[in-house]
């Protein structure tokens, strides 16, 4: 299933707090159950004013409803065409 990177532009979210960060995990977990297994939160990264998001879907849109059920923005839905870490130079 493919993977995708999506972008939130959330100013001030290096300053949310656990409990926030909490808070905001919950409805994204809830609205994940209620999508059922074909969407999946991997991990997020909060950034100063943004935070990056990885997810396994089937689809683009799958993402965005997930989004707006959660009433997160979702200013950018990339798909992951590949990934590469430092061993990728060791298979060249």
């Amino acid at each position: 299933m493919p993977k995708y990177v999506i972008e939130r532009i959330i100013p001030g979210a290096g300053q949310l707090t656990s409990e926030q960060l909490a808070a905001i995990s919950k409805v994204s977990c809830g609205v994940l159950n209620t999508l059922g297994p074909r969407i999946q939160w991997v991990e997020s990264f909060v950034t100063a004013d943004k935070i990056y998001c990885i997810y396994i879907a089937p689809d683009e849109a799958t993402v965005r409803e997930h989004a707006r059920l959660g009433q997160f923005p979702a200013d950018s839905v990339q798909a992951v065409r590949a990934m590469i870490d430092p061993t990728t130079a060791e298979a060249a």
